[in-house]
Order: C-alpha cells, then sequence, then structure tokens
C-alpha cells in the first residue's frame, strides 16, 4: 500500500515541477534580450506672475483748508506685470471711520486710458467706476470680491489702465466739520487670472 502512494508520487510530481522549470527558463530568455533607452531631461514648469504696479510712490491726495464746493482731481495708471490675461478690480481695505464727515467728500472714479500718476493730461474716461461718497466706497469695497471692475488686462501687450479720482468737497458740510479731518484712504488695485 505505501508502495502505490509513492509511485502515485513519482508520476505527479514531474508534471508541475517540469512547468515550473519550463516557465523559469522562459523568464530567463526573456530578461535576456537586448534593451535601449532615451530620455529628455530638464523640464520645468514656472508659474506666471499676476504682479501689478503703479507709477506713483506719493498719495494722490494730501488736501489741506477745504472750504464747501472745493474741487479736485488726480490720476494714477496701474500696470499688469502679468504673463497671461487677468481681471482687475478696486477697493478699499481702509476701516470703517467713525465720524461722519468723509459722508461729505464725494468721489467719482474713472477708469479710461491715457495720463499717469499725478497728471491727468491726456486722460480719456471710458466707464464710471463710482460715483458717491468716500465713505460709502470705504463701506461698500473692501476687498476683491466686493470691489468695483473687472477690467481686463489682456497680457503684457494690453496691460494697464489709468484712473481719475475726481472729489468735491459737499456744499452740504455742516459748520462743525470745520478743522475736521477724515482718517487714511487706502486704494488697493488687484488682478486675478481670468477664468
Amino acid at each position: 500500500m505505501a508502495r502505490s502512494w509513492l509511485n502515485v508520487l513519482a508520476q505527479v510530481v514531474p508534471v508541475p515541477l517540469g512547468l515550473l522549470l519550463s516557465g523559469a527558463l522562459v523568464w530567463g530568455a526573456t530578461n535576456a534580450d537586448w534593451s535601449g533607452t532615451s530620455s529628455n531631461s530638464g523640464n520645468t514648469w514656472t508659474a506666471g506672475s499676476a504682479g501689478l504696479a503703479n507709477d506713483s510712490k506719493v498719495p494722490m491726495f494730501d488736501i489741506d483748508n477745504m472750504r464747501p464746493g472745493d474741487t479736485g482731481s488726480n490720476c494714477i495708471r496701474v500696470k499688469s506685470n502679468a504673463e497671461f490675461p487677468t481681471a482687475l478690480k478696486l477697493y478699499s481695505n481702509s476701516p470703517n471711520w467713525p465720524s461722519n464727515f468723509q459722508s461729505f467728500v464725494n468721489l467719482k472714479i474713472e477708469v479710461g486710458s491715457g495720463g499717469a500718476s499725478g497728471n491727468c493730461n491726456g486722460f480719456t474716461p471710458h466707464k464710471t467706476a463710482f460715483d458717491g461718497t468716500l465713505d460709502q466706497f470705504i463701506a461698500l469695497h473692501t476687498d476683491y470680491r466686493t470691489g468695483v471692475g473687472p477690467w481686463t488686462l489682456s497680457d503684457k501687450s494690453h496691460n494697464s489702465r489709468s484712473f481719475r479720482f475726481a472729489w468735491r468737497f459737499s456744499s452740504s458740510a455742516p459748520n462743525g466739520s470745520q478743522g475736521a479731518n477724515t482718517n487714511e484712504a487706502t486704494f488697493t488695485w488687484e488682478a486675478r487670472e481670468r477664468e
């Protein structure tokens, strides 16, 4: 009886063992093939920039001794350094002001072309961006989402917009506003990639 099991085992084991050995030979033969490679190195990806600059290093306005009915204006040009089309918006991140004096400073902001910072000669308005009071602008347009605009800056070949800020001290300013002044106002232009 023991001998018959050995006979069966001797007949069954060679078949799987033969398959295993022939697979190893085929793998060894496949692995022995010659091969060649080619590579392309030095690839990099550099992000573009949506940088902005303006050609003014001084405030647009520093007005003293205003009287009711006084007016003035100034221009500023904002230039994009972006390498792709951007959408430009204007807002102010100045804090809300406690007094109501700035509600008597009327502000009209026009966007156009020509002119330069500190010089509105050659400025051509294309659109009125804002027409209200200084305190309304500060309260309503506080970030990119709520900013006025957008204006398209296509790329480096069409990369600037000019803005004219015209102010008027309201003739209805009360007698109590004598000697009052506004807090500092900061106007911010922000460009984001067009979607």
